[in-house]
């Protein structure tokens, strides 16, 4: 009896809202029964509707100036939103993908058993975060106004700026979605907790360096 109690559990699938509540345990039920395609569906519907609200809280003016007549700057908006909710639907399978590949390449360097499916499963659960804080950001200054570029819940958003810089990283949803990347990595492909922390922690300042480098090319003050 207790037997068939054991394997019901192992069976058990993973649920996407169960990383806000008991994520140890979705990773664990990721490592015995990786699931991919419902939960990232359901991750590239909320990104798309999460880039929408983004689109939708942009006008013609703050996307392309004053230079061009109103009529050309209206078309290349609609363009724009168009782009944005495509972008929405691929972006995330993009970054799951990109992120897997690389864990693996150092599990295997690790010696670390873990399959590339569980390692994708693993990033697609982890992306409900990001996709969740998208949805809350976007909505809000959809409601409110400001720059789409800045979470309400980074620091810049918090310091109420008027650009995007290296502080705009510096985010809550951005923060949870590392310590639970080191969670995984530690639960499902069985990395020691240092190392999984080393990968969460360099992926984080990586996005930082990229957002640096946003910073420069925007020739926005250095922060």
């Amino acid at each position: 009896m207790e037997m068939e109690k054991d394997l019901n559990t192992v069976k058990e699938s993973p649920k996407l809202l169960g990383m806000f509540t008991s994520p140890g345990l979705q990773f664990e039920r990721i490592k015995q029964n990786p699931k991919i395609w419902v939960p990232l569906i359901i991750i590239s519907i909320i990104y798309a509707i999460g880039m929408t609200l983004m689109a939708l809280s942009m006008d013609a003016e703050t996307l392309v100036g004053s230079e061009l007549p109103e009529d050309q700057a209206e078309i290349i908006l609609v363009v724009t939103k168009v782009i944005f909710a495509i972008t929405g639907i691929f972006a995330p399978i993009i970054t799951i993908l990109i992120s897997s590949a690389i864990h693996l390449i150092i599990a295997k360097i690790a010696n670390s058993a873990v399959s590339f499916k569980q390692l994708f499963s693993m990033n697609t659960y982890i992306m409900i975060i990001g996709a969740v804080g998208l949805i809350i950001n976007m909505a809000v200054r959809y409601v409110i106004g400001g720059s789409s570029e800045i979470y309400i819940t980074s620091l810049a958003g918090f310091l109420n700026l008027d650009k995007a810089g290296v502080l705009s990283s510096v985010e809550v949803f951005g923060i949870w979605g590392v310590i639970l990347t080191a969670l995984g990595l530690h639960k499902t492909a069985q990395f020691s907790k240092g190392l999984a922390w080393t990968i969460a922690i360099a992926f984080f300042l990586i996005g930082m360096g990229f957002g640096l480098v946003g910073t420069l090319f925007q020739g926005a003050p250095k922060l």
